[in-house]
């Protein structure tokens, strides 16, 4: 192993600069050079890419985004768009792939595996926590801990005008990110993608909290649930309470990441190398319980991660 590369693909997740960081500095202490590709998967097919040293990925580790760029690569996702990103790396020598992302990112370098004699393996970073294989990936701890104190504020509002408020957070498809600052925050209410929405249900545990004392509520919702600006107007008809929306977008994904998203950071870059200096490859590496370890990249692409419900039973005992 001589020359390995790195590319950040899909959205952005605080954290992935330092796993650039640990990537490259860890790799360098072994005698490897590094290429980093550009804007995601694009760099591979236009074979854009900067050499990367321990000194020019320092300073990087509290940023958050990806020096690297990122970007959705249409092209990519056809056949002809991996056989001319395997040619690139082929033509670069590029003997490991380092894919730092997402559910998305790791399918990618699945699919490319089959056209490149290049070892991949993959590093889960996303807001989303949906990659099967890792309990939590880099960025998701970052992202709720943003919603969080988004939300705190909101609360301080909404308890001072009586007020109910819909807090829509990121998950177009998964509610990891909704559960876990649903409960954390003390929501009277989750909504997630996984849980069809019952206004009827909704509607009836508002008015009970209201006959219980309760002027105010808070009500998480993933953005996958459906249109939550028609959600707001009509639990406010069928309440005759005050209902507001506010949705966080965004700036759940950037920031400077938390101590857990670098520590996971380090952690996964510093097991990837590992890996690729042992010649092995196609894997994802993860934390699995409290362990860093890894399982093969065709495993988690084929399986859906589990999102453990008994967090929205117990945020609802709680909200009692």
């Amino acid at each position: 192993m001589k020359t390995i590369g790195i590319v950040t693909s899909g959205g952005d997740a605080p954290g992935m600069n330092a796993a650039i960081r640990a990537v490259t500095r860890l790799a360098h202490s072994k005698g490897f050079q590094v290429y980093g590709f550009e804007k995601g998967w694009e760099g591979l097919l236009t074979n854009t890419y900067r050499v990367l040293t321990p000194r020019s990925v320092g300073g990087i580790i509290q940023l958050g985004g990806t020096i690297l760029r990122t970007s959705r690569c249409l092209e990519f996702a056809k056949k002809e768009g991996k056989k001319k990103a395997a040619k690139a790396l082929a033509k670069d020598k590029i003997e490991g792939l380092v894919v730092v992302g997402g559910n998305g990112s790791m399918k990618g370098a699945y699919e490319l595996s089959k056209e490149a004699s290049t070892l991949m393996v993959g590093v889960p970073a996303t807001i989303d926590n949906d990659v099967y294989g890792t309990d939590e990936t880099i960025g998701f701890d970052t992202a709720a801990n943003t919603a969080v104190a988004e939300i705190d504020k909101i609360r301080d509002t909404a308890i001072s005008h009586e007020r109910i408020f819909i807090v829509e957070v990121m998950g177009r498809t998964r509610g990891f990110l909704a559960s876990t600052v649903g409960l954390t925050v003390g929501a009277e209410i989750i909504l997630i993608p996984e849980v069809p929405c019952n206004k009827q249900a909704i509607i009836k545990t508002l008015k009970e909290s209201a006959k219980k004392g309760k002027k105010s509520s808070i009500i998480v919702a993933a953005e996958g649930i459906g249109d939550t600006r028609k959600l707001a107007k009509e639990l406010e008809e069928k309440t005759g309470s005050e209902v507001r929306l506010s949705i966080l977008g965004y700036a759940q994904r950037g920031g400077s990441p938390t101590a857990r998203s670098r520590l996971l950071a380090n952690l996964f870059a510093n097991h990837a190398v590992q890996l690729l200096a042992r010649g092995q490859g196609n894997r994802i590496v993860g934390l699995r319980n409290g362990k860093i370890t890894s399982i093969e990249l065709e495993k988690s692409c084929a399986q859906e991660k589990p999102l453990d419900l008994n967090l929205l039973k117990l945020a609802n005992v709680l909200a009692t």
